[in-house]
C-alpha cells in the first residue's frame, strides 16, 4: 500500500479521536451555558439541542494534519513546504470559523456574515489561487485573471452558503460534505497530490464522529448536537477551497485535466442546485433572498411523506447518482451537455416530488 495512504488513514483516525474528545466537552459546555438551537415552526427538530458541534471541526483537522506531517518529516525525511495559498487559506478559514462561532453564540445579521464571507473569499485569489480555465464549458477555455479572480470570490461565497443553507436535517450537510470530500480524496489521489489527501482525511475523521452524535445521539442524555454555523460555514469554505484548487489549471501542481471543472462541480451539485432553485422560488414569490423558508430539498421530501432519515438517504443517494453519472458522461460528452442533462434530471426529480406532495394534500411550495 502507498505510504501516503497509510498516513492519510492516520490523519482520519487522529481526527476522529479528537472528535470523540472534543464533542462531549462541547456538549457539557453548551448545557452549562444553555446554548441550544431552539425549535420553531421553520425547523424540523422539536427539542432543545446544542448547536456548537462545528467548533470541533477546525481544531481536529489541524491537530491531525500537523501530527501526520510531523510523522512524515521524522519517518520519511519529507521536506514540508508551506505555500502562500496554504497560509492565506488558513487565514480565510479562521475568519469563517470565527464568524460562525460568534453567530452561534450571540447571532449576526445575514449581511455581516455575507461580508465576512467575501473578505475570507478574497484571500484565495490574492494568494494566486483562482479559476483560470473553464475547460470549454459554454465554449469558454482560458479565463483572464481580471475575470477569474472576482468569479472565484463569487464561487467561494456561493458554495459556503450552499453548505450552510442545506444544513436543515440530521446528517445532511455533514453527509453531503463527507461524500464530496471522499470524491476530492479520489481526485487528488489520482494526481498524487498527497498533502491534500491528508488534509481531507483530517476533516473527514471528525465529521464521522460528528455524524455519530448528530444522527444517533440521545438529546435526553445530552449526547445529540448540531454543527451550527461554525461547522457549516467552515465546511463550505474548505470545500470551496478544494473546488478552486482542483479546478485551477496549474501545471506546477497537477497536469491539465479536461474534466477538472465538471468533476469538482459534480461533487457539490446537490447543495448548489438546491440553493439556485430556492433563490429562484423566493424571487418568484417576491421574498428576500436571505429570507428563511421551508422550500429546500429536504423540506419537500418530508412533505412528500419521508422521515428525516428517509429524506437524508434519498438526498445522499441522489448526490451519489450524480457522481457516478457525471464521471461516466465526462468521458464521452462535453461538459456543457452533461450539465444540461443534470439540470433536466433535477427538474424531473422535483416534479415527481411535487406531485407526491400534492397527493398528500399539501402545498408543493411553502
Amino acid at each position: 500500500m502507498n505510504i501516503y495512504i497509510l498516513f492519510a488513514i492516520g490523519a482520519f483516525i487522529i481526527s476522529a479521536v479528537c472528535g470523540f474528545a472534543f464533542i462531549p466537552m462541547i456538549l457539557n459546555f453548551c448545557k452549562q451555558r444553555r446554548l441550544y438551537d431552539i425549535p420553531n415552526q421553520r425547523k424540523v427538530h422539536s427539542v432543545f439541542v446544542p448547536r456548537l458541534g462545528g467548533l470541533a471541526f477546525l481544531p481536529s483537522m489541524i491537530i491531525s494534519v500537523a501530527l501526520v506531517l510531523f510523522m512524515l518529516l521524522v519517518s520519511q525525511g519529507e521536506e514540508i513546504t508551506l505555500h502562500i495559498w496554504s497560509i492565506y487559506f488558513l487565514l480565510g478559514l479562521s475568519i469563517i470559523y470565527a464568524t460562525g462561532f460568534i453567530d452561534d453564540i450571540v447571532g449576526l445579521s445575514p449581511m455581516v456574515k455575507f461580508l465576512a464571507q467575501i473578505v475570507a473569499a478574497i484571500f484565495l485569489p490574492v494568494a494566486g489561487l483562482y479559476v483560470n480555465n473553464l475547460y470549454g464549458f459554454c465554449g469558454v477555455w482560458e479565463v483572464p485573471s481580471y475575470v477569474g479572480m472576482p468569479l472565484t470570490v463569487f464561487i467561494i461565497v456561493f458554495i459556503v452558503n450552499s453548505i450552510n443553507l442545506i444544513d436543515g436535517i440530521d446528517g445532511l450537510s455533514a453527509g453531503l460534505s463527507v461524500l464530496a470530500l471522499m470524491g476530492f480524496v479520489f481526485l487528488f489521489g489520482q494526481q498524487q497530490v498527497w498533502a491534500y489527501v491528508i488534509l481531507i482525511a483530517g476533516i473527514i475523521g471528525v465529521l464521522v464522529t460528528y455524524l455519530y452524535y448528530n444522527i444517533w445521539g440521545d438529546p435526553e442524555k445530552n449526547r445529540k448536537i448540531f454543527m451550527g454555523d461554525s461547522g457549516s460555514l467552515t465546511l463550505g469554505y474548505i470545500l470551496s477551497f478544494l473546488f478552486i484548487k482542483y479546478t485551477m489549471d496549474n501545471p506546477l501542481v497537477m497536469p491539465y485535466r479536461k474534466d477538472g471543472l465538471l468533476l469538482s462541480f459534480t461533487l457539490l451539485i446537490v447543495p448548489v442546485f438546491d440553493v439556485v432553485r430556492v433563490i429562484i422560488v423566493r424571487l418568484k414569490n417576491h421574498r428576500g433572498v436571505f429570507e428563511a423558508d421551508k422550500n429546500h430539498i429536504h423540506h419537500k421530501l418530508m412533505r412528500a411523506g419521508l422521515s428525516q432519515h428517509g429524506a437524508l438517504l434519498v438526498i445522499l443517494g441522489f448526490a451519489l447518482f450524480y457522481c457516478v453519472l457525471n464521471f461516466l458522461l465526462s468521458k464521452v460528452m462535453l461538459a456543457s451537455v452533461v450539465v444540461a442533462i443534470d439540470i433536466v434530471i433535477y427538474l424531473v426529480f422535483h416534479l415527481v416530488v411535487d406531485r407526491q406532495i400534492v397527493k398528500n394534500g399539501k402545498k408543493a411550495f411553502d
